[in-house]
């Protein structure tokens, strides 16, 4: 039988259901708002993004602006389905043991202590630049998984696993420095309640509850908890995620799991609607001004060194010693050298770094020149890393 034309319906679908639409769209709205805050048309993007949009029960805290109302409340959403991907991993995928959680989980560590002692290395003797030393931290999962999936055989399925649990884990520790390290000043009375509702949703998540609705009740109530509190937020869809329960209920194995159920609702939303609604937001910087001795600041240069040279180095130094040390072993089929290839890509640095850059430097002149640093980090990486895996292997 000839084989069955793919129509332009088909394409479509696919590009919807692949990672590389999800990091294309995002890469496309990212460049449009860069494109519009550098345009005649800058001051009404301006305008857009800082549109006051203020809920008074919030108090001062709240969320200001359609800006802060994305990085503040729908970023909530992608942190909670970070964690629904690595608990489903956790429970029935490549980190069903403890063996093999424990070599991405070594890598991200390493990759999150290296860069940054880098960055505080380069930046020695600026007070205010030292504030950034978290932004090298993290792995942009959204750019990293296109691109080794369009190298293909190149790269082993067991390394393509490692690769995106070091990236989820990478996002779950940069989650946890944001909350310890970029809040305001704690108010107790907001922290003992978050403290209240997250015992209730651990209850909910003993006692055997599957409707999604009391969790997301909670998460909402959470958040509004955590924004007074002191406590960035977004943590709230750490902790919502973590007590979402994995399994079906016993007597219906037929039944999908609330993880699973609230990951195919939530994935799609934070794909296509949440990361891009966020890097038309964030990477929208005007570059009047911007200068190529700019590039030589403590701070971009910081960055960039933390993503290019901190970010690989920490990766696969730490998971070499891993390995040595006899803790854990290196996923099938899996060379050193594709696992140095694969740590160069660990560089990429976008969503959380830009997110991280916003918080250490709000209402600072300093926040253009972070973010032009990752930029030219995360591509810098993004190119060494495919050309190292294309060519070298």
């Amino acid at each position: 039988m000839p084989d069955t034309p793919v129509t332009f319906t088909d394409r479509i679908r696919r590009f919807w259901s692949s990672p590389a639409g999800g990091a294309s769209v995002l890469l496309l709205t990212s460049l449009a708002g860069l494109t519009l805050a550098n345009s005649p048309w800058a001051a009404g993007y301006t305008a857009l993004i800082t549109l006051p949009v203020k809920l008074s029960f919030l108090g001062a805290r709240g969320p200001e602006n359609i800006d802060a109302w994305v990085s503040d409340g729908l970023m909530t959403l992608f942190f909670l389905v970070v964690i629904l991907e690595i608990k489903k991993e956790i429970v029935s995928g490549h980190l069903s043991s403890l063996r093999r959680i424990a070599l991405p989980l070594i890598g991200a560590v390493g990759g999150m202590v290296v860069p940054a002692l880098i960055y505080l290395l380069v930046t020695y003797g600026h007070p205010e630049a030292a504030r950034g030393w978290a932004i090298p931290v993290a792995t942009d999962a959204a750019f990293t998984l296109p691109i080794i999936l369009a190298l293909g055989h190149r790269v082993s399925p067991g390394a393509r696993a490692w690769l995106m649990a070091l990236a989820i884990f990478d996002d779950v520790l940069g989650i946890v420095v944001i909350a310890l390290f970029y809040g305001a000043a704690l108010y107790w009375p907001a922290l003992v309640a978050a403290l209240i509702v997250t015992v209730a949703l651990v209850g909910a998540n003993r006692a055997g509850v599957r409707t999604l609705w009391g969790y997301a009740l909670g998460c909402v109530l959470l958040w509004a908890a955590l924004l007074v509190s002191g406590l960035h937020p977004t943590l709230a869809g750490v902790v919502t995620g973590l007590c979402l329960p994995a399994t079906a209920p016993a007597m219906h194995n037929r039944q999908t799991a609330p993880v699973d159920k609230a990951a195919s609702m939530l994935a799609p939303v934070v794909t296509w609607g949440i990361l891009p609604l966020f890097g038309f937001m964030n990477v929208g910087i005007s570059l009047m001004g911007v200068h190529a001795g700019m590039m030589l600041k403590a701070v971009p240069v910081g960055i960039m060194t933390g993503l290019l040279i901190g970010k690989p180095a920490g990766v696969f130094g730490a998971t070499m010693l891993a390995t040595r040390w006899k803790i854990t072993t290196l996923p099938a089929a899996t060379s050193t050298g594709m696992l140095f290839g694969l740590s160069l890509l660990c560089g990429i640095g976008f969503t959380i770094s830009l997110f991280i850059a916003d918080l250490a430097f709000f209402g600072s002149d300093l926040v253009v020149p972070a973010k032009i640093g990752i930029f030219a980090g995360s591509i810098l990486s993004a190119l060494t890393g495919w050309l190292w895996l294309r060519f070298r292997l």
